[in-house]
Parts: structure tokens; sequence; C-alpha cells
């Protein structure tokens, strides 16, 4: 059991489980106590590993369990909506498109609703509901089990359906991505999947926020050098930059100012 030097840090770790991440004036006006007094507890929580500080607050540092799906919309959410609205602009009309579980690349799909005769292939539910309406977009759900928690279908049957095809472009996401460059998650079921989609597509975008080098997961999907196109909010790691230029990865950075 987790010992805790105060209540209040048991109830802060609560709120950033439910919510993905939790902000230092929001606690500081919910427990009437300074700003000063939340950052050291964030502090002390982050020293345990228990969460990562991040600009203006902090978000659980798991590397073995994820935030939940419907917390994790509400981390980074501008980033994500101009790094789908980035990528959707950089994927042309009349393409063939695979596009994987994730709350960035549900937005990716959001943006591309004006597009036309697009074949989008998915293994996200939410995918399909954004998109499925679309007169001019041709949707198809990957079969197999639903996961509960967010929507995703996996598993061998799930696998099996996307080797059918060879698409234009994989839009993916990951959970987190290593310094070293290793894109990693989760979920094996998941992962195989998104391995199958990367190998079936002639060109694949990763969508990130810059969250994702903060956070660690157990399971490789593959590695940056894969990937084509790196769609992010803003990349600080020298390290990855330098990859991205030896690997002829394209970098596109939302956020950033030049």
């Amino acid at each position: 059991m987790d010992d805790f030097s105060t209540p209040r840090q048991a109830d802060i770790l609560a709120t950033a489980r439910a919510q993905g991440k939790v902000n230092v004036d929001e606690l500081a006006t919910r427990f009437d106590v300074t700003p000063q007094t939340i950052r050291k507890d964030l502090n002390e929580l982050c020293d345990r590993r228990l969460m990562t500080r991040v600009h203006g607050g902090a978000v659980i540092a798991s590397g073995v369990e994820n935030v939940a799906y419907e917390a994790r919309r509400f981390i980074a959410q501008p980033e994500k909506r101009a790094i789908g609205e980035a990528a959707a602009r950089l994927i042309p009309d009349n393409a063939s498109l695979f596009i994987n579980i994730g709350t960035t690349t549900e937005e990716v799909a959001r943006a591309l609703v004006q597009h036309e005769g697009l074949l989008v292939i998915t293994n996200n539910l939410n995918v399909a509901t954004l998109l499925y309406r679309q007169p001019k977009i041709e949707v198809v759900l990957a079969g197999g089990p639903v996961r509960r928690s967010d929507g995703a279908l996996i598993g061998s049957s799930a696998v099996d359906f996307i080797k059918q095809f060879k698409v234009d472009y994989a839009v993916i996401g990951a959970s987190a991505i290593d310094e070293d460059g290793a894109l990693l998650d989760f979920d094996i079921r998941e992962v195989r999947v998104s391995r199958a989609i990367i190998d079936n597509a002639r060109k694949v975008m990763l969508v990130a926020d810059r969250m994702k080098l903060e956070r660690a997961a157990p399971i490789r999907i593959g590695h940056l050098s894969e990937v084509d196109v790196f769609v992010t909010d803003e990349l600080r790691s020298q390290a990855l930059r330098t990859l991205c230029r030896t690997d002829a990865v394209e970098l596109v950075e939302v956020g950033r100012r030049d």
C-alpha cells in the first residue's frame, strides 16, 4: 500500500489517474492551499516516480500501465488537435490509409472529414464513428474483439484483416517514444496490429505530442527510422532530431516558431 506524507497526496494521485493530468492552480484552489504547497506535493510524488512533472502540473508516470483512454483525451488536447490538422493536410484526396487506435490519430480523422475519395481502414471504433457518415469517405473496420476501455479492435483477427491491404499511408500513434527512437506501447495485442499497419503501408506517418517523450512503456512497436513523416508539436530531443535527419524522417513541428 502507498505511503503518503499527507492524505492530500493520495487524492492528487487518484485525480491524476482518473484525469490523466493535474494542474497546480486547480489543485491549490481545490485543497485551499498555496501553489507552492501543491508543487511540493507533486515534487514528492515525482521523486517516488509515481508522477512526472509537466508545464503547470504533472501526469501519471507509469511505465507498465496506461492512463485511462478518456483521461488521455484531455492531455495536451490543443497540441493533439493541431497535430491532427497538420497531418491531415499531408494526406491528399483519393488516398488509401490505415488509422490505428489513439487520441491523436482520432484528431487526424476529425481533420479529414472534408477530404474526398478516401479509403480509411481502421481498428479504431472512434475513428469509424467520426468518418462513416461522410459520403465521400469509405470506411472499412477491422474485425476482432473490441477492447472496452478505448474501442480498439485487437488480436489476431485484426492483424490478419490488416494484412489483406496495401495502402498509401499509415497514420499511427505511440504511447511513448524512447530517446533511442524506439516506439513503445502497453498492450502486445495492440502492438501486433500497429506492426501490421506499418508493414502494409507505402508511407508511415507518426503523430505524437512531446509528452510521449516524457513517458515510458514496455513493448516495442518499432523504431522512428521506419517512419517517413513525424508530426509533433515540438521535438526537444536533440538525439531524436539527429535521428530524423540521419534516417530521412520528415519532421513537422506544429508548435515550433523559428
